[in-house]
């Protein structure tokens, strides 16, 4: 005949080893991935222009500096932040989005010189993560796809640097990015030296990605 204590006792027992159990089975998952506690899934910012630091797992980069300027996609402004050997955004009427908003956010970066930050970006694979850090906020981007633009041709241009890149005219209705670099050693295989008044070669190799979520900057202070 059991004693009623010692069942009171044994019960406990299994609700406490049960609970710690559990506790147990989550702390790893949860210390795994402090970074990425989601604010708000698909949540946009207001797009405004301001610096950011890029992220790309990937390809080894950590933290680039991104600075943002008023312009289009590799002119001279754009091209002068390049060659300090970090990454340039451009904003304003032929420009795109701030980091996290909806639309086309642009960055570009050298290749071939100045440091070459963007050096093994056309062996990003579809799938790869790109996270931008701003102020209190993380933007994780997922690349979907790749696409050349040429830049002696206007409409390739628009392409690149269209709300929804590739499709001039349509309305965007969520977060893309665009990664831009050089594609000078193809052009130079080719036998295309051609070069604009920035010494930028005629094509480019563009990863765009889309917003996937929003979470806690983990660099931010405050």
């Amino acid at each position: 005949m059991s004693h009623p204590s010692l069942g009171r006792l044994l019960a406990a027992g299994a609700v406490t080893l049960a609970v710690s159990l559990s506790g147990a089975a989550l702390a790893p998952a949860e210390a795994a991935l402090p970074s990425e506690r989601v604010v708000a899934s698909h949540k946009f910012s207001k797009g405004k222009a301001r610096n950011a630091r890029l992220s790309i797992p990937a390809i080894g980069i950590h933290r680039l500096p991104v600075i943002a300027y008023r312009g289009w996609t590799d002119d001279g402004p754009g091209t002068r932040i390049q060659n300090r050997g970090i990454a340039a955004s451009s904003h304003g009427p032929r420009g795109g989005t701030g980091p996290g908003g909806k639309g086309n956010y642009q960055v570009t970066g050298h290749r071939t010189s100045h440091g070459g930050v963007f050096r093994r970006t056309p062996s990003l694979d579809v799938g790869s993560r790109i996270a931008v850090d701003v102020g209190k906020f993380r933007y994780v981007y997922t690349v979907t796809r790749t696409r050349w633009t040429s830049f002696r041709s206007a409409k390739s241009l628009r392409a690149q640097r269209a709300p929804v890149p590739g499709y001039p005219g349509r309305e965007p209705k969520r977060g893309f990015i665009t990664v831009s670099t050089c594609a000078t050693p193809e052009d130079h295989a080719a036998g295309n030296y051609w070069t604009d008044q920035y010494g930028n070669p005629e094509h480019r190799i563009d990863k765009i990605g889309v917003l996937v979520k929003r979470v806690r900057n983990p660099w931010h202070q405050g």
